[in-house]
């Protein structure tokens, strides 16, 4: 199974947090683990703002945490962007938006813990 994680789900699996619960084994086995570059954004603002402090700069925490996590990046294309226009009008968050729109077009399922996303079908499975 190819696996789109969430940002609040990478950041509790780059710490090790006991919030992933039972997806951390669902994580592991995984075939292919993918980091939007959207998470990379959305992290990016919260830091930026003070909302989220983590212990090194987003950049810094991206890389190592891709290296850790044997993640692989996923860039947004313009498929992604443009796939969010086909998307139920479920949740008007734009990060989640386009989380759920690459999950689609990539083949993954999108792991969060949002429940509110749930409303996507098959793309999206509850962790934590």
């Amino acid at each position: 199974m190819k696996v789109l994680l969430d940002t609040h789900v990478v950041v509790w699996a780059s710490h090790q947090s006991a919030r992933l619960g039972t997806a951390r084994q669902l994580v592991l086995d995984a075939d292919q683990r993918l980091l939007s570059a959207v998470c990379v954004w959305e992290l990016a603002i919260e830091q930026g703002l003070g909302k989220l402090r983590l212990r090194s700069d987003v950049r810094t925490w991206s890389r190592r945490v891709t290296s850790e996590l044997a993640l692989d990046l996923l860039p947004v294309s313009a498929e992604h962007a443009a796939a969010v226009e086909h998307l139920p009008d479920v949740h008007r968050d734009p990060f989640d938006r386009l989380l759920v729109a690459q999950a689609v077009a990539e083949g993954a399922v999108l792991l969060t813990a949002d429940r509110r996303l749930l409303g996507y079908g098959d793309a999206v499975r509850l962790v934590g």
